[in-house]
């Protein structure tokens, strides 16, 4: 369900989420995003787009993030795949921040 990034592709791959999201036992991971960029040349803001869909697809509370580490070290490092999420993170309140980063895959995995 990755998103065409580095081509700034979104109009369908947004009709696949929202059609994804309606079954409520499906939630999204936040991972893997700068691999699906340009690796080069790609901007935190170059993410924003999908990011807004799929929190508005998912909502908070089945959302959560996963870095992709190592594979992600193709396109960037791990402290810039997290700025990615904690940039956009920051309109959301510290408790939909933590359901996010944590508490969702916690109860999702049932650790």
């Amino acid at each position: 369900a990755k998103p065409y990034i580095k081509d700034k592709k979104i109009e369908n791959w947004s009709r696949d989420i929202l059609e994804l999201a309606s079954f409520k036992n499906v939630y999204c991971k936040l991972s893997g995003m700068v691999t699906e960029a340009n690796w080069t040349k790609w901007k935190k803001e170059d993410f924003n787009n999908y990011l807004e869909v799929v929190l508005r697809a998912f909502g908070v509370d089945r959302l959560m993030f996963g870095s992709d580490w190592p594979v992600c070290l193709l396109a960037g490092t791990y402290p810039q795949i997290l700025d990615i999420i904690e940039r956009f993170t920051n309109k959301l309140s510290s408790d939909e921040k933590l359901k996010i980063m944590g508490e969702n895959a916690e109860m999702f995995y049932e650790l």
